[in-house]
């Protein structure tokens, strides 16, 4: 989904009308720049969402770089001949490539098919992910937003969300999560919009 699509446009309008003080981030934000990134397989963005976990930008695409490199792209099945020393040497952590791993078994039995996932609804595909070792809610929740483009996703999880609730609602304390799924009802059918704006505004 491109930046300023009928679907953002149609987000936006409908955030202003109903919640004031994100009508107020909006403002400040500006135009909507949300965009989903279409490059790759499915597979590939799952495994790249598990080389990137706890790891600062710079030194997690530096990582999978070299894990991209050494098993000559990233597929269920170069990750499954691809024995251990190679992946280390690239700096995955044996626990990592244990995910990697299960991730790739999974994919090749067809246990999870990531072919027609796009066609899940969003529950489904977060059940769906979730099998997989070292794929929590969190990283669901950006697959459906990022990779599949799905409008109504709330990351209550998310650190950057919350804290942004709590600095614009002007709240004493970070938010729950049953707090957060509350006030994000608000924004329904677009929290996945709603997220973007207020990631942003910690930006300002």
């Amino acid at each position: 989904m491109a930046q300023g699509s009928a679907a953002t446009t149609r987000a936006v309008r409908h955030l202003r009308r109903a919640d004031p003080v994100l009508a107020d981030v909006i403002r400040r934000v500006g135009p909507c720049r949300f965009e989903t990134r279409n490059s790759g397989t499915h597979f590939e963005a799952l495994a790249r969402a598990i080389v990137y976990q706890q790891l600062s930008g710079s030194a997690a695409g530096t990582i999978h770089a070299r894990v991209a490199e050494s098993l000559g792209g990233i597929t269920p099945e170069a990750v499954l001949s691809t024995p251990d020393p190679p992946l280390r040497a690239a700096g995955l952590s044996r626990q990592k490539i244990a995910y990697l791993r299960d991730l790739s078994g999974r994919v090749h039995s067809g246990e999870l098919d990531l072919l027609s996932v796009h066609e899940l609804p969003d529950d489904e595909i977060i059940n769906a992910v979730c099998s997989v070792k070292g794929i929590g809610r969190w990283t669901a929740h950006m697959f459906l937003m990022f990779r599949l483009g799905r409008l109504d996703v709330l990351p209550e999880l998310d650190l950057g969300v919350r804290k942004a609730v709590q600095r614009e609602y002007r709240m004493r304390r970070l938010p729950s999560t049953e707090r957060l799924t509350k006030l994000g009802r608000h924004w329904a059918p677009y929290r996945t919009i709603a997220s973007w704006y207020l990631w942003r505004s910690l930006e300002i």
